[in-house]
Formats: C-alpha cells, sequence, structure tokens
C-alpha cells in the first residue's frame, strides 16, 4: 500500500513579516523535501499557516488601535505572498482564527477533557487592578534575575535568553497601566506531561538513529530534567474559547491550539476532495508518515508536548522525524525584529524580483543543521558569481551553445566511448542516490553539494575534452563529448528542482522536454536526434554596488530602529541657514497664568518678552498648575504669526521639550537672565 506523507512547517505568529531566518529553518528545507517526494512520486500534502493567537498580536492591535483579527488578516496575506514568491508549495496556508480551526481545537479540549486527561488547578496568576484584568506572560515586565535586564519579560528575558516565570521578575509591573500586579487566583487546566514521560521516553529513545543529534539532544535534556504539568489555558479574551462549564473568560493556551492547526488545515485542504480523506493522512499508522519542519526554538512542542496531545487523541500517527534546524544569523548579529535588523523576504523579493533561486541557493548553501550559521551579502555575492554563474551556468551554456553551434541545436549520436567517457557516464549515474540518499537523510547542504558536484564533473569533462578546439580534426570525437554533456544537463534539470525550481523549468524548456521527472534519472534522457532550443543564460553576475546598497539599506533600517527604540524622532529635513535667521527666539518670564475654561490642555499666559507683554496661549495645563509657574523664564518664538483659539489671541510660542513619557518641559537659561535676550 502506498505511503502518504503529511508535512507540516512551523506556524509563524501573524504579527510581522518573514525574515531570511524564518525562511533558511523552515521553508527551505522542508521544500525542498516535498518537492523531492513529488518528484518520486509519492503521495504528500504540504501544509503551513499562520499562528493568530496569544499575546505578541493582542499587544500589537492595542497598539495600532485595531482589532486583533484585523492585524493577523493583514499579516497572513503578506507572509502568504512572500512565500509564494520564493517558490514554497504549500498545499494550504491556513489561519488559526479560522472557523474550521475553532471547531476543531474547540473538539480535541472537549474529547481530552472528557476522558479525564487534563487536570485543574488553581493558582495564583498577576492581575492588573486598574485594568481589572489577569495578565498574560508578555503583559508583564521586571527585572530579570539573571542578568538585570530591567525590561524582561513575564516568559522569556530577551537579553539573556533566560526562560522565566512572571513571579521570577524583579519589580514586575503590568504593561498595561504601568502599574505593580497583584496576585490573584485562578483556575486552569493542565496538560500533566509528568504522566506521559515513560512512553516519551521510550518513544524517543526507538527514534535515536532518525533523529538529527541536536534535536535527539534538546529532548533528552528535556526528559532527564524531568517533565512537569503544563497550562493549557489563559485568562483572555482573544484566542479559542475553552468550550468547557467553568472556561468562561479564558481561551485556549497558544502552544496548545496552534499545532492543531496542521490538523484542521489539512481538514481545510481535503474537505472537499472526493479522491481524499483528511483522516487518511493523520489516523493511517504504517502507510502515513508525519515530518515537522521547525527552528530549534519549537522542537520541545513537537517532540513533547504535540506527541502527548496526539497519543491521548487515541488515533492519531506521531512524528516520524522531526528534522528542526538551528538559527541562522545575519552579518555576525542574531536576526532582531525589534532592531530591524534582518533581511525581509518581501523586501528581497522586490529588490530582487528575477532572482529567487539564487536566494534558495544561498540560504540552502549554509543551512544551520547542526549549528548556527551566518548570512552575509559578501557570501550572497560570491555564490552567485563563483558557483552558480561560474559553475552551473557556465556548464549548461557551453554544453547547449556548442551544440547549437555545430549541430544547429539537434542532440548528436555518441560514437565509441573512451575510458574517459565511461568513467564520466558511471560518475553522472551515481549522482541520483547520492542526493537522494542525503535528502532522505534531511542533509539538504549535503545535497546540494552533490549536485554541484555534476555541474563541475560537467566543466571538467569539457574543460579537459576541449570540444572547441577538437571540432575541426575529430568531429565523431566531439558528438560522443557533446551528447554526454547534455545528458549531464538532463539529469541536471531534473536534480535541481527540488533545490532551484525555476531553474529547473528554464533548463527542460531549453532542452525541449517536458516528460523530464525522477523517475527517468536512470535512463538516458535525450535520444540523439533530439532539437533544443536556444538557450539562454541562468544566471548573471552581481556587481559589488548591488550587494554594497544592501549593506548599506540594513545599516539605515538599524539606526532608525534605534532612534524609535529611544523615543527621539528622527531628524525633520534640513532648513536653510536663512530661514532659521528668520526666527526671533528670546527669553521671556510669565508674569501671570490661568486656566481656561472648556480647555482641559490649555493656559493663558501673559509673558514679558523684553519688548513688551504679550498674550500666549500654551498647551502645558496637564503637567503644570497656573500658580506654579509665576517668575518662570521661558524661551519663546516673538515673531511667530497670531493664531486665534477659543476666542483668545497668541501672540507667539513658548518652546518646550518632551520627554520619553510624553511630559513637557520648559526649555529655560540655566542662571536668569534679561527679559528680551535673543537665542542664537
Amino acid at each position: 500500500m502506498a505511503k502518504r506523507y503529511t508535512v507540516t512547517t512551523a506556524l509563524p505568529y501573524a504579527n510581522g513579516p518573514l525574515h531570511l531566518g524564518h525562511v533558511a529553518g523552515v521553508y527551505i528545507p522542508a521544500d525542498i523535501y516535498v518537492r523531492y517526494l513529488r518528484a518520486k512520486g509519492e503521495d504528500v500534502v504540504f501544509i503551513g499557516g499562520t499562528d493568530e493567537h496569544g499575546v505578541p498580536i493582542s499587544i500589537k492591535a492595542k497598539k495600532e488601535g485595531v482589532t486583533p483579527k484585523q492585524v493577523v488578516d493583514r499579516y497572513h496575506k503578506s507572509i502568504k505572498e512572500s512565500l509564494k514568491g520564493l517558490g514554497i508549495s504549500l498545499d494550504v496556508f491556513g489561519q488559526t482564527s479560522s472557523s474550521i480551526h475553532y471547531d476543531m481545537a474547540s473538539d480535541w479540549f472537549k474529547k481530552l477533557s472528557s476522558d479525564g486527561v487534563f487536570t485543574e488547578s488553581v493558582a495564583q496568576q498577576y492581575f492588573d487592578e486598574e485594568n481589572n484584568q489577569f495578565l498574560a506572560d508578555r503583559y508583564i515586565i521586571g527585572t530579570c534575575p539573571n542578568c538585570a535586564h530591567e525590561e524582561a519579560y513575564g516568559d522569556q528575558c530577551e537579553n539573556c535568553g533566560t526562560s522565566l516565570s512572571p513571579t521570577d521578575l524583579v519589580n514586575p509591573r503590568s504593561t498595561l497601566s504601568g502599574n505593580k500586579p497583584i496576585l490573584k487566583e485562578t483556575k486552569h487546566w493542565f496538560l500533566p506531561l509528568d504522566q506521559f514521560e515513560g512512553w516519551l521516553i521510550d518513544w524517543i529513545e526507538s527514534k535515536k538513529s532518525l533523529l538529527k543529534p541536536n534535536v535527539y539532544g534538546q529532548v533528552k535534556s528535556w526528559l532527564d530534567a524531568g517533565l512537569h504539568p503544563r497550562a493549557i489555558t489563559r485568562d483572555l479574551d482573544w484566542g479559542v474559547p475553552v468550550p468547557v462549564e467553568g472556561g468562561e473568560g479564558k481561551v485556549l493556551y497558544v502552544w496548545f491550539d496552534a499545532p492543531i492547526g496542521y490538523v484542521s488545515f489539512t481538514k481545510q485542504l481535503l474537505e472537499n476532495d472526493p479522491n481524499r480523506n483528511w483522516e487518511d493522512y493523520w489516523k493511517k499508522p504504517g502507510n502515513s508518515k508525519l515530518v515537522h519542519f521547525l527552528g530549534k526554538d519549537n522542537i520541545v512542542f513537537h517532540s513533547v508536548i504535540f506527541p502527548s496531545m496526539l497519543k491521548s487523541m487515541g488515533d492519531y500517527i506521531l512524528p516520524q522525524n522531526i528534522p528542526a534546524n538551528e538559527f541562522l544569523n545575519l552579518e555576525g548579529d542574531k536576526f532582531s525584529t525589534s532592531k530591524n535588523w534582518a533581511v525581509w523576504l518581501d523586501d528581497y523579493l522586490n529588490d530582487f524580483p528575477d532572482k529567487t533561486d539564487v536566494l534558495r541557493y544561498v540560504l540552502c548553501s549554509i543551512l544551520p543543521e547542526q549549528k548556527d550559521a551566518d548570512f552575509t551579502w559578501s557570501d550572497f555575492q560570491a555564490k552567485n558569481n563563483n558557483e552558480l554563474v561560474a559553475n552551473l551556468g557556465n556548464f549548461v551554456n557551453r554544453a547547449l551553445v556548442l551544440t547549437n553551434k555545430y549541430w544547429q541545436g539537434e542532440v548528436p549520436e555518441k560514437e565509441s566511448l573512451t575510458e574517459q567517457d565511461e568513467a564520466v557516464i558511471d560518475q553522472m549515474n551515481q549522482y541520483p542516490q547520492k542526493i537522494s540518499s542525503s535528502i532522505e537523510k534531511h542533509r539538504y547542504k549535503e545535497a546540494l553539494g552533490e549536485l554541484m558536484k555534476l555541474s563541475s564533473l560537467g566543466n571538467k569533462y569539457l574543460a579537459e575534452t576541449e570540444p572547441w578546439k577538437l571540432i575541426k580534426e575529430d568531429e565523431n570525437r566531439v558528438k560522443t563529448i557533446l551528447n554526454i554533456a547534455v545528458q549531464i544537463t538532463a539529469k541536471l534539470s531534473i536534480l535541481c528542482e527540488p533545490f532551484l525550481p525555476e531553474t529547473s523549468a528554464k533548463l527542460k524548456a531549453m532542452l525541449n522536454l517536458k516528460t523530464l521527472n525522477w523517475e527517468s534519472l536512470e535512463e538516458e534522457n535525450i535520444p540523439s536526434g533530439h532539437k533544443i532550443n536556444t538557450p539562454s543564460l541562468l544566471f548573471e553576475r552581481l556587481d559589488d554596488s548591488v550587494v554594497e546598497d544592501q549593506r548599506l539599506k540594513l545599516q539605515k533600517a538599524k539606526a532608525e530602529a534605534e532612534i524609535n527604540e529611544k523615543d527621539v524622532e528622527p531628524q525633520k529635513g534640513t532648513t536653510s541657514f536663512d530661514d532659521f535667521q528668520k526666527m526671533d527666539i528670546r527669553v521671556g518670564t510669565i508674569i501671570e497664568a490661568e486656566k481656561i475654561k472648556k480647555a482641559k490642555k490649555l493656559l493663558k499666559l501673559t509673558v514679558d518678552t523684553g519688548i513688551d507683554q504679550r498674550t500666549v496661549v500654551s498647551g502645558i495645563a496637564k503637567f503644570y498648575k497656573p500658580e506654579e509657574i509665576i517668575g518662570q523664564q521661558v524661551s519663546i518664538l516673538v515673531n511667530l504669526a497670531p493664531r486665534t483659539m477659543l476666542g483668545i489671541e497668541s501672540e507667539g510660542m513658548i518652546l518646550m521639550a518632551e520627554n520619553n513619557q510624553g511630559e513637557l518641559q520648559f526649555i529655560s537659561p540655566s542662571s536668569k537672565v534679561n527679559n528680551g535676550a535673543i537665542i542664537a
């Protein structure tokens, strides 16, 4: 009976765009694997989507003044389009805010609850009295007990990476009100992971030979430390509502509902398919294989928590493999969305619209499979110029150009073979198995390396035989050489498809063959006499200026983020010295001040400017009482055109400074000076 494959990609939060770190860790290896399975004729569903619940999304929605649903819909669309632009061949890209997902997540919770899988417990949780709500971990910040960073979150310190609980924080405060929260009792449901520990140990040990060392090592460390019950509900208003009595005002914790998305998205994909049933891909032990692609920060969820949930459901298959990757860094530093230290996928696709495969190639060549890797623009340029252009592109161009030049595009017949020819043919025929073996072991860098070795074999063969020189003295020998070169090109067109799908399509078009597939790799793919098309260049060189522009763009974005982080307004456009000279700014003294009826923010001031005494209306009532500022020296723009506000003519502007909390402060001389003194 045929095997089925369910291949999933970790669900990114729908609160921002994707950067190259996300792509390298999850989507490139997953897409290579799925394209390979399809090329082999396997039955596979490729499942992805966005994780649309959780506190980060709620926080973003509050900041933007919109609903969480508006936030997630916007970013879901953006992420989906970016992945499509990169050639990620997902069968479905779902949303955990969809009705089909809500229904399935609710059904899972109700079944596990009725089966007695969960435990219930009353615990103390931080509560914001001013906002009258319990605080999720990300709504609490304080000082990290490990590194003393003052802006650590209730679940993790992003400065040192330590996992935390809210009660670990020193001087905790609510991000909603800024107040110190109180501890208040609340009931939650828990998944008792400690009760699954025994079979999890046996299950992981049974998969030791399949799992990558980094995955096995992390899982084993968790199991060796001992598992504990983990809360699966939260006191929030955004998420899948807890569907049982007593769950009012609570939702399913995001880590519980998100992986169920893999199942609900599969159902979404196949619910109207008359030939396939979604349950076949999740409930057929022995015939169906489940493979999760993710980054190392998600290993525990897919190797401990989700398998425990699947086993508790009774009739679901367990993951066959979890080929998680480490992290990709950028120019020597970690990717950081808050610091805008990132190459965003949609930016790349806009800047390099015809170089999708170049990015796929570079990211695959540096995949962080066992340890963290580093993306640099100089390496991007070097791999494009020295490997894609000078190796793969150069070989294909020479092989097909010479065939067109000497035989008008008709593939010549092989004449007698030399030992050199037979050795090249033998080596050529070994690469499909080498590449297959590497992919099936989830060694994608290694597989890509074998692909490029095949191209190098072709280049070396042409360089050693020099058919452009032999053509005048031994035409039959050149026929054999170019026939073999075209066969290598045909093999490359098939073998490169999982890695470089656009390049594969271009090669097949140049070869004028549409039927090439993985099954034909053991055959001679192109018969003599077959007419090929006129070749075109597969890749083009990148100049230094192109990558330098990207480095400057990266540095500029980081600098702007640092300014925003400090709550400093960016510099306005430049002004001329002559325009500056037109402003008459002087020192004055407030001699009278009073509130203005029906205006909470405004005070009516009388200011001695040294020139005269004039009325100025100023929006400082929130920060200063009238009686407190009599005698205060100020900086005043005296030649500002008069304005009438609430029936009062204001003749000037008091200059103020605004701090990070939005409070206004006078700009005054450090010691008293005469009224009318010019500020220049």
